[in-house]
């Protein structure tokens, strides 16, 4: 590992990006996929890619506080785990699903991913999707895994969810594929999906589906959940936040990159953070470096490598930002240019 500092900034290199190429790698950082591709339930949608497809756009609007309460919250908490709605999974559960997963934790695969994805778990007014009683679960799987089996779960009637943590025993199977590989599957412009038919007789009025997708990869296992309303309704949550289980507490950062030069065997790079709807104490931002690459100076941030992976931690003068505020840092390295996908954790 190298840890590699500078105390000032260098001068920017003579060829300079131009400006629309810079706006356009700006806007791919923040709306790319992430780099390891997987899937999950986009119809009717899961909790998180939701939340993405709503407001992957504009998710620093504080409109979403009244109008998405349920999003606002998972935003507020981590927002990589609405960029990374295809990451929900477990590895090694060898089928055990419910020793793996306990409940009140079923919508986060049991606190997956470091706990990236708790948010999933509020009890409140998700946003739904109207249904009727035989309805078809659309799985998206952009890497081409395929399925061992896919099986669909949906509440029992009378189940509340606005109040109850949903818990193994709420729900009865409505619906299974076995063994389909990826080329059984329908081909999208980025890879491929399958319908899943379902029925569940007897449901009205608000209730989860629970997909459990143990994908030919590995021994991965997705667990995604999917608010509905059975026989339609108004899918719009109250204007006030009605969740019994308090959300986490607000705090959250967002990372761009921008390319300020290059030059044959080398290019420079500028980092923006931006601070969340609420202040922060610090912030670390990581990504991947593509093949090649090496990081060989860096100021406004302390910055680390372990193989291909890169954290830069924020400076004793940086890391404090008011809600919205911004810093920055810069850095330069060997290889060929390229805009890397960001994740940024905050400290509150």
């Amino acid at each position: 590992m190298s840890t590699l500092t500078r105390p000032r900034r260098l001068p920017l290199v003579a060829w300079l990006l131009a400006a629309g190429a810079i706006a356009v790698l700006l806007l791919t950082t923040v709306l790319a996929a992430p780099a390891s591709a997987h899937g999950s339930v986009v119809d009717p949608a899961s909790r998180n890619y939701g939340c993405w497809q709503r407001w992957g756009n504009d998710f620093q609007n504080p409109a979403m506080a009244t109008q998405d309460p349920m999003c606002w919250q998972a935003w507020q908490y981590d927002t990589t785990a609405m960029w990374n709605w295809n990451g929900l999974y477990r590895e090694g559960v060898a089928g055990n699903h419910q020793a793996a997963i306990p409940d009140g934790q079923l919508c986060s695969a049991g606190h997956t991913g470091d706990g990236r994805y708790n948010s999933l778990d509020a009890v409140g007014a998700w946003k739904t999707t109207s249904v009727a009683n035989s309805f078809r679960v659309r799985l998206w799987d952009q890497a081409s895994h395929g399925a061992d089996y896919i099986r669909v779960y949906v509440t029992k009637q009378g189940f509340d969810a606005l109040s109850k943590p949903l818990a193994w025993s709420d729900l009865e199977q409505v619906g299974q594929i076995g063994n389909t590989p990826a080329s059984q599957w329908t081909p999208e412009s980025q890879g491929v999906s399958i319908q899943i038919p379902a029925n569940a007789p007897g449901r009205t009025g608000r209730h989860i589906v629970y997909t459990i997708w143990q994908a030919s990869h590995s021994d991965q296992s997705y667990y995604l959940c999917s608010d509905v309303d059975f026989g339609g309704g108004s899918t719009t949550p109250p204007t006030t936040p009605p969740p019994t289980t308090p959300p986490p507490a607000p705090a959250g950062c967002a990372a761009s990159y921008k390319s300020t030069g290059q030059w044959p065997g080398g290019f420079q790079g500028e980092v923006e953070v931006t601070a969340g709807s609420s202040a922060i104490q610090g912030w670390t931002v990581t990504w991947t470096l593509a093949g090649g690459q090496q990081i060989s100076s860096a100021w406004n941030a302390t910055v680390t490598t372990s193989g291909s992976t890169v954290t830069a931690r924020n400076a004793s003068y940086n890391g404090a930002l008011a809600a919205g505020a911004k810093a920055t840092f810069g850095l330069t390295g060997s290889g060929s240019n390229s805009t890397p996908t960001l994740s940024c954790t905050a400290t509150a």
